[in-house]
């Protein structure tokens, strides 16, 4: 991950100005589910993944920092996470979450090696 959690990492292949909403994300293990809302702001970037059946409906915030491959021509996003860490993720909704400074850095310490949640990218 990049040293701000809510920036896409150079690697990562992000063309800025694509509308990302609707495309596959791919977790290291496997499919789970698409983007419903994405922010490319400058030091506030970030997915909204609603996960679907996988996880009973369940929308994931995904800083930037965790994509780590956008793929163009499959209008899929990669991101160096596993299903489990996905689905261990703390609870999101959209309406209460996204201006929830708060929440946003507890997130961020999530998917931090060793965060306090187990979180953090998988090894690669």
């Amino acid at each position: 991950m990049t040293e701000n959690a809510w920036a896409y990492g150079a690697s990562a292949g992000y063309p800025v100005g694509t509308n990302l909403a609707g495309w596959r994300v791919e977790a290291n293990d496997g499919h789970i589910g698409k983007v419903d809302k994405h922010s490319e702001d400058v030091g506030d970037a970030y997915l909204v993944v609603d996960t679907g059946v996988w996880i009973f409906g369940k929308e994931v915030l995904l800083p930037a920092s965790t994509v780590t491959r956008v793929d163009v021509e499959e209008h899929t996003v990669h991101v160096g996470l596993t299903k489990e860490q996905i689905k261990n993720a703390p609870e999101f909704h959209s309406d209460k979450h996204l201006a929830d400074r708060q929440y946003r850095e507890e997130i961020a310490l999530y998917y931090r090696e060793g965060g306090p949640f187990g979180g953090g990218p998988s090894p690669v």
